[in-house]
């Protein structure tokens, strides 16, 4: 079994598609959205009742899997018009595409009515296909919220009549054998035909997200998780591309991925799930998802809090090293200016001397010998310079070193060795450089989208980017620390080893190019990546 980090990589590769597409939604929704308005626009001098009876089947079909309530109320139009016109072919259309919006809405009582007012001796071919059809779908609802075998055992009596009746050649027959082999469980006869046929039809139509959606069912039936994630992804992409609202394959998904332990896709597939079904206001839909919506949203907020938690157990490490530098620092300032003094000490020594060598001849051998013992003393603080740059040097290079003891004695729990390591004065190197890309690594990893949100909050133009080989520039770094909770312009100062009106600077700098009121700025940073309820 593979561990769950290998897991998600593999799944982001067959999920990115379907990534792509969710972030695209808004766009999908607004092209579905005109293209119904500008039905009714072409079509608004209709005026006879078989004219109007036509365009609202029409627009049922448009709103079927988008909006519930409007396709229902184009149907219970056409239902009114058809009785009007007293045309019981018209009638039993109207009943039909009413009786099959209903099941979404989980207004099984209403649709049952509707069915039995069907007499299916008495309908044309094509009706009794939907006739059965409907009837099928009705249990397979039904027995979602209600499970009884004799429901099954209806849904298996509608399937096999509405195969006896389809034409055995044509891909609607395929498709529903398809089905009924994955229900009888003849599973791998179902993968066969489904991998066939899906060679034959363009990937950019409905037919293809259902082909895809089948298959994901039929590996899932049959154990393999990563064939039914690949095929239910590329089947919910294209239901989002198609604004289908009410749809199975992002839910079948959200559970196959919280299973195999993926949850943060898990948790993007449930929200979007979550999203489509109150759009739509499927009843069905929304008491489905809603479910096992707490379980995985309840794991996702667990595996974010052990992450935050992480994050700030690297940051007192950091915090706690860079005090360390800023002490030797402290050090090494306070050693140069103490051989400041002894150097303006010697050379007023050295002009004493040479006074006293003016005027006394008689203690030139003993200036000259102080002389050579300056000059030694000079070659000595030489030395003592070039020793203590070493000492820099090495201790620079045994600070990682001394990095990868502790943590290898951690791990091991040798507390009584990393004691004794901890209580020792040698010095370990920690490349500032180093400490940002795992800061940045660590914090994109809980905030994918930051840099995104954080160019949101900012006027077009003033817009950045960070190089090649950067995850995060000074800016936005010290953003992700605010984001962090750390607002304190001192400790980001500390931490990015800046000078305080610098990070003032920095943060003036931001506010003066927001999109959003300056006073509220920061705070609306705090909220990048927060899940909306």
């Amino acid at each position: 079994m593979l561990p769950v980090d290998q897991k998600a990589q593999e799944n982001n590769a067959s999920l990115s598609g379907l990534n792509q597409a969710i972030a695209d939604k808004a766009i999908f929704t607004r092209q579905k959205e005109e293209r119904i308005a500008s039905i009714k626009r072409t079509n608004a001098a209709l005026t006879s009742p078989l004219e109007q009876y036509r365009l609202n089947s029409v627009l049922y079909h448009e709103y079927q899997k988008f909006q519930i309530d409007s396709a229902a109320s184009y149907a219970l139009k056409n239902l009114t018009i058809a009785r009007t016109l007293n045309s019981p072919n018209l009638i039993v259309t109207a009943q039909l595409d009413l009786a099959n919006i209903y099941f979404p809405l989980n207004k099984f009582l209403e649709a049952n009515e509707l069915l039995q007012s069907i007499n299916p001796r008495k309908i044309s071919k094509d009706q009794l296909e939907d006739y059965y059809t409907a009837r099928a779908e009705f249990y397979q609802h039904y027995a979602a919220n209600n499970e009884d075998s004799e429901y099954q055992n209806r849904i298996r009596e509608y399937q096999d009549s509405l195969l006896k009746i389809l034409d055995h050649k044509s891909l609607d027959y395929q498709e529903k054998l398809g089905v009924r082999n994955i229900n009888a469980g003849h599973a791998r006869e179902a993968e066969e035909f489904l991998l066939r046929t899906l060679k034959t039809k363009d990937k950019m139509t409905p037919d293809y997200a259902m082909l895809t959606y089948l298959l994901g069912l039929d590996y899932a039936r049959q154990h393999e998780s990563a064939k039914a994630i690949k095929y239910y992804a590329e089947s919910a992409a294209l239901d989002v591309k198609f604004a289908i609202k009410d749809n199975a394959s992002m839910q079948e998904l959200a559970l196959l991925l919280y299973a195999t332990g993926d949850i943060d896709n898990a948790y993007r597939c449930t929200q979007s799930a979550i999203e489509d079904a109150l759009f739509s206001d499927s009843k069905f839909r929304t008491l489905h998802i809603s479910e096992f919506y707490a379980i995985i949203n309840t794991a996702y907020l667990k595996k974010e809090a052990k992450q935050k938690d992480q994050l700030r157990l690297y940051l007192i490490l950091i915090s706690a090293l860079s005090i360390f530098l800023a002490g030797v620092a402290v050090y090494v300032y306070k050693q140069m200016k103490r051989e400041s003094r002894i150097k303006k000490a010697l050379n007023s020594t050295t002009v004493q001397l040479s006074e006293l060598n003016r005027t006394l001849n008689s203690t030139n051998l003993r200036l000259n010998e102080a002389n050579s013992a300056l000059l030694e003393a000079n070659k000595i603080k030489e030395v003592y310079i070039a020793q203590f740059f070493d000492l820099c040097s090495a201790y620079i290079n045994k600070l990682e070193n001394f990095r990868k003891v502790l943590n290898k004695k951690a791990s091991e729990k040798h507390l009584d060795e990393l004691i004794k390591i901890l209580r020792s004065t040698a010095m370990i190197n920690q490349e500032t450089d180093e400490l940002y890309k795992i800061f940045d690594r660590i914090f994109l990893s809980l905030y994918p989208d930051f840099i995104n949100g954080f160019n949101s909050l900012l006027i077009p133009e003033e817009r950045m980017s960070v190089k090649p080989g950067e995850l995060l520039n000074t800016e936005l770094r010290i953003y992700a620390l605010i984001r962090l909770g750390i607002t304190d312009s001192a400790q980001i100062a500390a931490f990015l080893r800046y000078s305080l009106s610098t990070i003032y600077n920095y943060r003036t700098s931001a506010r003066n190019k927001a999109a959003v009121s300056r006073d509220s700025f920061e705070q609306s940073v705090m909220k990048i990546g927060l899940i909306e309820a």
